[in-house]
């Protein structure tokens, strides 16, 4: 009886002692979650095609993005994610694309060039009768000691009687020259020669003789100053000079 009652004691003093352990023991509390990964960074970009335009065309943007809720272009407003469209700049223009999202903001810029158009040519002054009569009526060369023309300048010859008959109130000089060979007096006496020649032609022309002088220079007025044949064929000539 004695024996079962220590073991009684015993046991409840155990139950007691695991009792008071547990009770002291603290309880751990479970690790926290962890912290969710950080958001993605949007990206962004932007181009033109073409890129350079005349004043008044037109060009497509093209954009694409990623990681952001809220894309915008700036003169156009807000876009979708990915896309294009049409614009015609007035003027030279740098479109700006900025896109946003939970990770950040990006941004993206397309230059447009806009080409200014040519400027209209200035207004030329219209050519005076005198600029006309120079650029127009041609000098009738002769072959040496003669004053008859060749069939050679015949395509000149009627050049200069189209322009004088479309040009009425062309009043001129055809001076008669000669090249240096001969002496004084017989190239002043060509050279006149010459210069009538050419007057008559003009007159069976339909030049009326009224606004023609002759005047012959012989070879003492030299268009060209060396002793050669090429010199020489320059000297013979019936040469127009306008008269104001």
């Amino acid at each position: 009886m004695k024996q079962k009652s220590l073991n009684w004691i015993m046991l409840v003093f155990a139950l007691s002692a695991i009792m008071t352990l547990g009770a002291c023991k603290k309880k751990v509390a479970p690790p926290p979650p962890p912290p969710p990964p950080p958001a993605a960074a949007p990206t962004a970009s932007l181009s033109a095609s073409p890129n350079t335009v005349d004043k008044g065309g037109a060009t497509t943007l093209t954009w694409q993005t990623t990681n952001a809720t809220d894309i915008s272009i700036d003169g156009i407003g807000a876009v979708q994610p990915n896309g294009s469209q049409q614009v015609t700049p007035a003027e030279s223009t740098t479109y700006h694309l900025t896109a946003k999202g939970p990770g950040g903001t990006q941004e993206a810029t397309a230059r447009v060039t806009v080409n200014a158009p040519a400027a209209p040519p200035a207004p030329t002054a219209s050519a005076t009768e005198e600029e006309l009569f120079s650029q127009t009526v041609k000098d009738i060369f002769f072959e040496y000691d003669k004053f008859d023309i060749s069939p050679d300048q015949q395509a000149a010859l009627r050049g200069d009687i189209d322009f004088l008959k479309q040009h009425a109130n062309v009043r001129f000089t055809i001076e008669g020259h000669c090249d240096e060979r001969g002496s004084t007096e017989y190239n002043l006496a060509l050279g006149d020669n010459r210069a009538n020649s050419v007057k008559n032609a003009l007159v069976q022309g339909g030049v009326s003789a009224d606004r023609i002088k002759t005047i012959s220079y012989g070879k003492e007025k030299p268009f060209c100053t060396q002793s050669n044949e090429q010199c020489w064929q320059q000297n013979r000539r019936g040469h127009f000079v306008y008269q104001k």
